[in-house]
């Protein structure tokens, strides 16, 4: 007999609160399986879907369920998934992918009680984490992975949860106490790289998940700090994430001797605490326009990551799988940011919404328990 399901359905895209409603249960295509959720993160790509879907993305339908980061635990696997890798009754997070024109829509979406994930896309939660610190992993976590290891981006080495070979090179991570710095510092060494990255805060934080250097960007000399401390070492690029950090990447990667590659991660603009409106979409587009010439002028390269591309080639794999799980069972992955848990139920997702938009959110993830 189907499990029953509900959801916090996006009703329609005119920024009307999401509605808790009955939703069917989908059964797991090959390699996926289905969770019962037990927590889900608010991101801030969320509260932008709620505003902005019909100026944005326009694909998404009316009656869509939202929702990247969340755990549980198994409760039906696809007839073509390995038991010794995915069963019924592992403790599991996930990446939920229904905001992706490639995945089934709302049943990939994380927040509803029954929530279809992707072998490819997850990972076995050991005992000693709980489901709210490791649900603030996925989001975070794609999008580092995207930059760092993709075909077309820097395209490092994949992370090992043996003791890595150094590749004597160095990562330039701008935003290490973010979400996705975070984890971009943790796979990296993983993978056998130096990491230098610039925060305004959290320094032993930083070291500790692996960074062997860490810059205060609120220094005005910060760039030309990075530029002297980088000489001498092989850089094979960096990622750009939080206001102001393209910039200062494609200055430091266009020095001398550089990988001239910075992996964008973020836009200046986050549309969670009003309408984005049309000076706004201007005020991107020129915004846009303006860092692409000043990089083509220094000879750099810039590329955008979204971090459900992962979906859709062998990275995935590398890093869900093969990596994170074993990882946090070893001690060598941590989950970052920390989670601050506003609620339980999906009722109370609609009160986190409001929350994220009344509240600075610094150094945590925003979680509702399920």
């Amino acid at each position: 007999m189907p499990f029953q399901n509900h959801a916090a359905f996006l009703v329609d895209k005119q920024n009307k609160p999401l509605e808790v409603r009955s939703a069917p249960y989908t059964k797991p295509g090959p390699d996926e399986f289905v969770i019962r959720a037990a927590a889900v993160v608010i991101n801030p790509v969320d509260l932008i879907m709620q505003v902005a879907a019909k100026l944005a993305f326009s694909y998404i339908s009316n009656l869509h369920v939202l929702g990247h980061d969340v755990a549980g635990e198994i409760v039906e696997v696809s007839d073509n998934v390995d038991a010794t890798q995915f069963k019924v009754g592992d403790r599991v997070v996930g990446h939920a992918v229904g905001f992706d024109k490639r995945s089934k829509g709302a049943p990939e979406g994380a927040f509803q009680e029954y929530v279809v994930l992707r072998t490819n896309l997850s990972a076995k939660i050991p005992d000693y984490i709980s489901y709210d610190r490791a649900c603030v992993i996925p989001l975070g976590f794609s999008t580092a992975a995207c930059g760092l290891f993709q075909k077309g981006t820097l395209a490092l080495a994949h992370p090992k949860t043996s003791k890595p070979i150094s590749q004597d090179k160095t990562v330039l991570v701008w935003g290490g106490s973010t979400s996705v710095g975070a984890n971009a510092i943790q796979l990296a060494r993983a993978a056998g790289y130096d990491v230098t990255t610039a925060s305004p805060k959290n320094f032993e934080l930083a070291k500790e998940l692996g960074a062997s250097q860490a810059f205060d960007y609120n220094d005005p000399d910060t760039s030309n700090k990075i530029i002297q401390y980088l000489k001498g070492k092989t850089c094979a690029g960096a990622l750009s994430i939080g206001c102001g950090s393209l910039e200062a990447c494609i200055t430091i990667t266009a020095a001398p001797q550089r990988n001239k590659v910075v992996v964008q991660c973020s836009v200046p603009l986050v549309m969670t605490h009003a309408r984005p409106g049309m000076l706004g979409l201007v005020g991107m587009v020129f915004w846009f326009v303006k860092m692409a010439i000043t990089a083509r002028i220094k000879g750099v390269s810039t590329k955008m990551v979204n971090g459900s591309d992962l979906m859709a080639n062998e990275v995935s794999q590398a890093c869900y799988p093969d990596f994170l799980g074993q990882a946090m069972s070893a001690g060598q992955f941590v989950p970052k940011p920390d989670p601050y848990v506003v609620g339980h139920g999906l009722e109370a997702i609609r009160q986190a919404f409001d929350y994220y938009r009344n509240n600075k959110i610094s150094a945590s993830k925003l979680v509702v328990t399920l």
